[in-house]
């Protein structure tokens, strides 16, 4: 039997509120965009029959982030990283209040559908670098990989539940207007949530904004072979794996079934995710992790 001790522990991590209040915001916020992208894919699907749009549908969300990169992660070191997250969420509510009043309209064209699709990818650009890199102001650094292994759990679970509870929001109502509501309402807690958070800022040296420092990223990456290694595999993993944007085909024509099926292949993934990272926890990787993430 483990003790006191060893058990809390474990949680640690969770003895610092500002971490509380991420995980939280976070845990919210992977919901309701979660539950946006299986009642958007279901509706563009419904709209048009054409599996193409479906793949505008990933292009519209992914192009900005592209583009914006450089900038994107310049203002999560050049702002507070509370300030910036907050400001995505507000934005992430913003556009779900759009695609609820569409919907509403009865709408029979998905380019109003992809516009703000494209706003969404824009504050998911901004959203990225600042909620990856908030999280050593939120605890000490011996509590960091507590942190760390947490903040992958609670990630994994909302990839699991927000999925399927949209699907299934989107089966009872008839319709996507109830999940887009459901999720502005959840992305308007995780601003909340964020707003709460103290985090422990550090003075950090900043030089004027120029080309050297918006692409000082790139420079690192180049310069460090093993992160540009593991990041070169995670490239390539997540490229090949955006067949996933055409599950509303397999589920419709294949499946034969409807929303709540759609939820549930979105949540596989996370689910599968979350049963390797136990397995990972039990046994880790020991030597020659190259080789296994490449095969993997």
């Amino acid at each position: 039997m483990p003790s006191t001790a060893d058990a809390r522990a474990g949680r640690v991590a969770f003895t610092h509120p500002g971490f509380v209040l991420f995980q939280i915001a976070r845990f919210l916020i992977v919901s309701a965009v979660e539950m946006q992208a299986v009642a958007v894919g279901w509706q563009v699907y419904e709209i048009t029959k054409r599996p193409l749009d479906l793949g505008y549908v990933g292009l519209a969300q992914f192009l900005p982030g592209i583009l914006l990169f450089p900038l994107s992660g310049h203002t999560s070191d050049r702002f507070e990283r509370r300030k910036v997250l907050s400001a995505c969420y507000a934005g992430y509510a913003i556009c779900l209040a759009v695609l609820l009043a569409l919907t509403r309209r009865g709408i029979s064209s998905v380019v109003p559908i992809y516009f703000v699709l494209v706003m969404i990818g824009i504050v998911r650009s901004f959203n990225g670098p600042a909620s990856r890199s908030i999280l050593p102001q939120l605890v000490p650094e011996e509590h960091f990989a507590n942190a760390v292994a947490w903040n992958a759990t609670i990630f994994q679970g909302a990839t699991i539940l927000g999925p399927s509870f949209g699907g299934i929001l989107y089966a009872a109502f008839h319709g996507p207007s109830v999940v887009y509501g459901v999720a502005g309402i959840t992305a308007l807690g995780a601003m909340i949530a964020t707003f709460r958070i103290k985090p422990e800022v550090k003075a950090r040296p900043r030089e004027p904004m120029s080309l050297k420092t918006l692409f000082a990223g790139l420079d690192f990456i180049g310069n460090n072979k093993l992160i540009l290694g593991a990041i070169s595999l995670d490239l390539f993993a997540v490229m090949l794996g955006g067949a996933v944007a055409l599950l509303p085909v397999y589920a419709r024509e294949i499946l034969h079934t409807g929303p709540w099926g759609l939820g549930l292949l979105r949540t596989a993934p996370g689910a599968g995710a979350a049963l390797m990272a136990l397995v990972v926890a039990h046994w880790p990787l020991r030597g020659k992790s190259g080789p296994k993430l490449f095969w993997a």
